[in-house]
């Protein structure tokens, strides 16, 4: 409700009643009336500039690259202003923004790892292989090929988890 609206009603109050029978009870409840309705405004001005400053805040620090204590400015901004309709709109992309970039970069990381282990690997095999053929190969070095396979597994299993995570949030980025 707007300050004008407030005021027009303050006005509509003194003119509905007559000068004989407005009485001082009537004047301090109408101005009672118009008190609150300001203060109502007023407060609920201030709540959305905090919820605002919360959301730039979360902006900042994923601009800085920190990205859980911008999760965390958001989550507290879902929590303390529930009411904050567009600003949580906002929140919710910049939610998702934030998401997608740490499982891109995760994804990088795995993926590099993954290469440097499936290089390692394909070392340990020839060897092995080799070993073989001369009836040399070791328990060590056959435990330490199933190792490297299985880390090889796990990467892989992690990438394909990411790629799903990522197309996930363009997907919902896109409705």
């Amino acid at each position: 409700m707007a300050i004008s609206e407030i005021i027009s009603t303050f006005a509509e109050i003194f003119i509905q009643t007559s000068d004989k029978m407005m009485t001082l009870k009537r004047i301090s409840y109408a101005m009672a009336t118009v008190l609150f309705l300001i203060l109502a405004v007023a407060c609920k001005d201030n709540r959305q500039q905090q919820a605002e400053q919360l959301l730039q805040q979360a902006e900042e620090q994923f601009g800085a690259s920190d990205y859980q204590a911008a999760l965390s400015t958001i989550d507290s901004l879902r929590k303390v202003y529930p009411n904050a309709i567009n600003t949580r709109k906002k929140a919710l992309k910049l939610y998702q923004d934030i998401e997608l970039k740490k499982a891109q970069e995760e994804l990088a990381v795995t993926d590099s790892l993954l290469q440097a282990i499936q290089h390692d690997l394909d070392y340990q095999t020839a060897k092995v292989e080799k070993d073989k053929a001369a009836l040399r190969a070791t328990a060590e070095e056959l435990t330490m090929l199933t190792r490297t396979r299985m880390k090889r597994d796990s990467l892989r299993t992690q990438c394909e988890t990411l790629g799903a995570k990522i197309r996930y949030i363009h997907k919902k980025q896109k409705e």
